[in-house]
């Protein structure tokens, strides 16, 4: 498993139940398959992850695993388990185990200001599900990785790369400098502003939630770096950032999932206590996508 190019993270389809649910989303899955995307990541936050009981989500992995490996036989899906405490987690890992998924991330427990040491024993622990375990630093959400619980957790066998959505260049650093004992240790960025920055930094890859809704822009931002087209390349990132105005609307996953309502491809029913947008809110959805058609997925690649 190896978290270099795009990984999507995956917004996850509610059915009429409340429940997350693969037939409300086939058409958007196979829109991002169709867009070129090869590696998602399922339960994350545009996956509203924590907001889903850890009893419902096996049936919807299992699905949205076999789906994904028929659509992209070479693809790659992971699985994000972060939860408050580390049985939780656990569990939710040898569920994202039993469904077949490539990887799991996890954060450090989210809820309490844990410190250093209570951080790396959370790691430690999770390699007992028996699966990759991509580190997952969002510290807008968990507790921070330190500069000794980033060397302990990447000294972890089990452990085999990081998602670092902190948007903080010393801490990419940090992590970028495992790479010196590791090679193989891969890095990815989830800062959506930064991604540019950071593929230039030696970062192997990005995770950007706009490409739910904009998949091309972000295969083109590294299909350019990786060709050498510097100027392709940082007009790909000024149009993402363009993108992520949608937010203004209304930020996070429910303006997103109302954008691929909007585009036929999946329920725009999000989990409580998060709202779908109020009509004015979809008015304004609706003038900032105008003109922005090229950018967006496409219904008819459903």
């Amino acid at each position: 498993m190896s978290v270099s190019g795009v990984i999507v993270p995956a917004v996850t389809p509610i059915g009429e139940s409340g429940r997350p649910d693969l037939a409300a989303g086939l058409r958007y899955f196979g829109a991002l398959a169709a867009a070129g995307i090869t590696k998602i990541m399922l339960l994350g936050t545009n996956g509203e992850g924590p907001l889903h009981q850890t009893a419902e989500i096996g049936a919807f992995l299992g699905d949205a695993v076999d789906h994904w490996r028929r659509l992209v036989p070479d693809g790659a899906v992971i699985v994000n388990v972060s939860a408050a405490g580390t049985r939780e987690s656990l569990r939710r890992a040898e569920i994202a185990a039993e469904a077949g998924c490539d990887a799991v991330a996890l954060s450090p427990p989210c809820y309490f200001h844990h410190d250093e040491r209570d951080i790396i024993e959370h790691y430690r622990a999770i390699s007992t599900a028996a699966v990759p375990v991509i580190a997952y630093n969002i510290p807008r959400y968990a507790p921070p990785f330190s500069e000794g619980s980033i060397a302990a957790v990447a000294d972890m066998e089990h452990v085999i790369g990081v998602k670092d959505s902190s948007g903080e260049t010393d801490i990419l650093r940090q992590w970028l400098e495992v790479k010196t004992d590791r090679p193989d240790f891969g890095v990815n960025q989830g800062a959506e502003g930064k991604m540019l920055g950071a593929l230039a930094a030696g970062a192997d890859g990005i995770t950007p939630g706009i490409a739910n809704i904009a998949p091309r822009v972000a295969l083109e931002l590294v299909a350019a770096y990786g060709a050498g087209d510097q100027e392709r390349a940082a007009l790909a990132q000024k149009r993402v950032i363009r993108l992520l105005g949608v937010h203004r609307i209304r930020a996070g996953v429910p303006v997103v999932k109302a954008t691929l309502a909007m585009r036929g491809l999946c329920r725009a029913a999000v989990a409580p206590p998060l709202r779908t947008l109020d009509d004015g809110e979809l008015a304004a959805l609706r003038e900032f996508l105008t003109g922005l058609e090229p950018e967006l997925i496409g219904a008819a690649d459903g």
